[in-house]
């Protein structure tokens, strides 16, 4: 696999929803399950890029916030920089920074964004790991680190950016750059990061890109069933026949699995690789298809067109449940013998860094209610229930969720209002098909609060590396946004030499 592919894997892992309606902790987590191949003309192998990065380790403290004596335990953090295109210190060049999020930092990442620009503005390239994944871990490693909750309780995002923060300090005094200005940058959980650390560290960071960064899905602030209203938009534009087959196929599906024999049917016309054990296993696998279809949407393939032209290609064939496994088919390009639906006993496939993470990381900090309320959506009437949510959260951690914290500590419902007013210095860009839009930031704030859309974008398009096939909207996204960044560094450096 080519440097490229794996670094927009782990890049776009954000933001994509587990099985939705199996318990009340199934609300949004940040990773990208689809096992579709992503549109690369890219031709670098993993080895050209390597031989440019170095990894380093950086001895981090392990909370930051205290003063106990077990707060001075220190861990590996890594980081890994891309030194090739540096201008270096004599000059001033800039340093742009990718905040790692809650998945393990590859060996080779490849943020095409930070990687095309480099050379153009003579930038060093740093990738951070988020703590507590990869190789990133207190107490020597993942497992000892989740096991209780003393362990658990120096994961969370405050000590997450203050990592950051002790990380870029270091390397600019071990690199004698003190005068190089800091671009940080990173895409959805990462993007909050991003753009939280601005706020947090504005001496620190010079400015923040925030890609597809839902930082208004807290607290009540963005609607509920916003994230859904993108997911059904997506389709109705798309083909206002497939959203009425989907919208009918649940009730299909219901009707079916009632009948004698009905989940043998179902399982029969899926394929899956074990017996349903209840119609809604089928149901929200399809869920999770269609999210991530209109989440990831590639402009190259128009994966979401392809699914709903083979959707609407078997009207005449088959029935309503053969429309839908057509849909099935044209999104898995793979072809699988069966499809496993039910979960799998085999230790291999026990659950990931990022989903044991993501778990916990939502049971204390960042709830974002997000269900679905509207009659007329593509699903069925799911809507968040925060009593479920929290009793889940007490029975699996023994913590109460705290709903109103990430408001309080970073900003909340006046969010626009006071950024006005004291902050500066970012970009929140958005593509309008990527249903986290909906939680984004949409309208620019104020000359240095910009927010940037784009009507056909997905999940963290624009952090993907630049292709001749590139639609004129997206290369015109990433122009406006390199253009923003030098006019940051050019002030910067005005105002460095009028010192």
């Amino acid at each position: 696999m080519s440097s490229i592919v794996h670094s927009f894997q782990w890049l776009c892992l954000f933001f994509l929803f587990t099985l939705i309606c199996v318990s009340s902790l199934n609300v949004p987590r940040f990773e990208n399950f689809h096992r579709r191949k992503h549109h690369q003309h890219q031709t670098i192998s993993s080895s050209q890029f390597s031989q440019n990065l170095e990894t380093f380790y950086y001895m981090q403290r392990l909370d930051h916030f205290n003063y106990r004596l077990d707060s001075y335990t220190t861990f590996p953090q890594r980081y890994i920089i891309n030194f090739k295109h540096w201008g270096e210190a004599k000059s001033n060049a800039p340093i742009f920074a990718f905040f790692g999020a809650e998945e393990p930092m590859p060996e080779d990442p490849y943020v095409g964004l930070l990687e095309d620009n480099a050379p153009k503005l003579n930038a060093l390239v740093v990738y951070i790991e988020h703590r507590y994944y990869g190789k990133s871990t207190p107490f020597g490693s993942f497992e000892e680190s989740m096991k209780n909750a003393t362990t658990r309780g120096y994961f969370n995002s405050a000590q997450a950016i203050a990592d950051y923060a002790d990380v870029l300090i270091h390397i600019k005094k071990t690199l004698s750059a003190q005068h190089s200005p800091i671009i940080v940058f990173g895409g959805s959980y990462g993007g909050m990061l991003a753009s939280w650390f601005r706020l947090k560290y504005p001496h620190i960071a010079l400015g923040a890109l925030a890609s597809s960064a839902p930082i208004l899905y807290f607290d009540g602030i963005a609607p509920q069933h916003g994230y859904y209203y993108v997911v059904t938009k997506d389709f109705k534009d798309t083909s206002e026949s497939c959203y009425n087959t989907i919208r009918e196929s649940w009730n299909v599906i219901d009707r079916v699995a009632k009948e004698p024999n009905g989940l043998s049917i179902l399982s029969k016309r899926f394929k899956t690789c074990k017996k349903l054990s209840t119609s809604s296993n089928l149901k929200d696998y399809l869920v999770l298809i269609y999210i991530g279809v209109a989440q990831y949407n590639d402009p190259y393939e128009n994966t979401l067109k392809v699914v709903c032209d083979a959707i609407d290609g078997a009207a005449n064939k088959t029935d309503v449940l053969g429309q839908i496994f057509e849909g099935l088919l044209a999104f898995d390009l793979e072809k699988l013998p069966c499809y496993e639906m039910e979960g799998s006993e085999e230790p291999s496939e026990k659950p990931s860094e990022t989903y044991i993470g993501w778990e916990w990381q939502k049971c204390s900090e960042m709830l974002m209610p997000i269900g679905i309320d509207k009659e007329d959506s593509l699903f069925q009437p799911n809507p968040f229930n925060m009593t479920d949510f929290i009793d889940e959260c007490k029975k699996r951690y023994g913590v109460v969720p705290q709903p109103h914290w990430v408001t309080t500590y970073y900003g909340g419902p006046d969010l626009k209002l006071n950024l006005k007013r004291f902050a500066s210095n970012i970009i929140f860009s958005n593509g309008l098909m990527d249903p986290y839009s909906s939680g984004g930031v949409l309208n620019s704030i104020s000359n240095s609060i910009i927010a940037l859309t784009t009507k056909n974008g997905s999940h963290c398009l624009d952090l993907r590396p630049n292709d001749p096939s590139d639609p004129h909207w997206l290369t015109t996204q990433r122009k406006k946004e390199v253009k923003i960044i030098k006019g940051w560094i050019d002030k910067y450096h005005a105002d460095l030499h009028k010192n």
